[in-house]
């Protein structure tokens, strides 16, 4: 039997890959009772279809099979009874891309990866509606004008991030790289943070969302929250207040899973929407005053802002070439400090409202 742990092959959220999700799937094999001893590459082979036997023994390269939940390598001979587990990175989509001259803040750069710091409005992949434009069209570019041969020309993606959310993205240069890193993402040892202003107070400092995510039945553009978990994918959201400005809160959040939209729909399910965020529900007021001038602080705060308040501040992982410990971090884009700064000047000043 096979189960497939990861929704990036589904239709798009909005745009074509404007998700936010690990871009890897997980299947899991029991071996029959009366199974032959036969290499597990060959097993899988037989099992797991449009996958050539050189995939599934990079894949065994990179630590990415599992056998009752040892690492094994492609030689092991599967027994009757053995669960086999497989981390497979995803292939790249069926979409010709053509380099692009996009500016892109790459923080840093090796033989194996890059790190980029994504700006707002930028879709990561070419898809329906989205054929130019993308990160992956400017990384075409970037390796035709530094000269680097790069295995499909444009790298290789690991996880995304939304459109219009900022931050730090990891790309890797070569296959073998992307199915390291997946793994890390698989094992939940890749270290995520973002920053989020979110419409309401909270009682607690620090706290924890779980909740399955699947897309909803009402509109199959937004993702939904399922808490008996009867549909969608495991996930959790850890988050901590930065500072309270009454009617927002400005949070540090914590992935442990990576589904789409995990952070804007978990905040959603609890009833504080991301500030500004028209696909659930933040980008009209819901906790505040009637006085005008609160309204017009409102409106000028998501004109300076014209985007759900969302920033992926740190990044950590092991490199995959390496193995030693690396860390990045994303100061808050002047967008979103702006608006902080507001905030502040306007708490400040208006005490007696909040």
């Amino acid at each position: 039997m096979t189960e497939a742990f990861d929704e990036a092959l589904e239709e798009p959220i909005e745009d074509a890959q404007d998700e936010n999700s690990e871009l890897y799937e997980h299947y899991r094999f029991v071996a029959d009772k009366g199974q032959t001893q036969l290499r597990v590459d060959k097993f899988l082979m037989n099992r797991m279809e449009n996958v050539s036997r050189n995939k599934i023994q990079q894949t065994a390269k990179a630590g990415n099979i599992y056998v009752n939940d040892q690492i094994v390598k492609s030689n092991y001979k599967v027994k009757p009874g053995d669960a086999i587990a497989v981390v497979l990175s995803y292939p790249p989509r069926e979409v010709e891309i053509f380099p692009e001259a996009i500016p892109l803040q790459i923080v840093y750069e090796d033989e194996q990866l890059l790190v980029i710091n994504k700006q707002d409005n930028l879709v990561v992949h070419p898809g329906h509606g989205n054929y130019s434009g993308t990160l992956l069209n400017g990384l075409a570019y970037h390796f035709q004008q530094t000269g680097q041969k790069i295995e499909n020309g444009f790298g290789y993606l690991v996880h995304r991030i939304d459109k219009d959310t900022t931050g730090l993205l990891l790309v890797a240069k070569d296959e073998l790289s992307q199915q390291r890193i997946a793994r890390q993402f698989f094992e939940h040892t890749i270290k995520r943070k973002y920053q989020a202003l979110v419409w309401g107070d909270f009682v607690d400092d620090t706290g924890t969302i779980t909740g399955n995510i699947g897309r909803s039945v009402r509109n199959r553009k937004v993702m939904d929250v399922y808490p008996d978990g009867d549909q969608g994918k495991e996930a959790t959201t850890h988050y901590k207040v930065l500072e309270r400005f009454g009617y927002i809160t400005h949070m540090e959040c914590q992935l442990e899973t990576g589904r789409t939209h995990q952070i804007r729909v978990h905040f959603q399910h609890i009833g504080h929407p991301l500030f500004n965020d028209p696909w659930y529900g933040g980008n009209v007021i819901l906790k505040g005053t009637t006085f005008t001038k609160y309204k017009q602080f409102i409106d000028n705060c998501f004109k300076i802002m014209p985007r759900h308040s969302l920033h992926a501040v740190s990044l950590g992982f092991v490199h995959p070439e390496s193995g030693k410990d690396c860390y990045f971090e994303s100061p808050l884009p002047n967008d979103f400090q702006t608006v902080v700064n507001k905030w502040k000047t306007y708490v400040s000043s208006r005490k007696e409202d909040l």
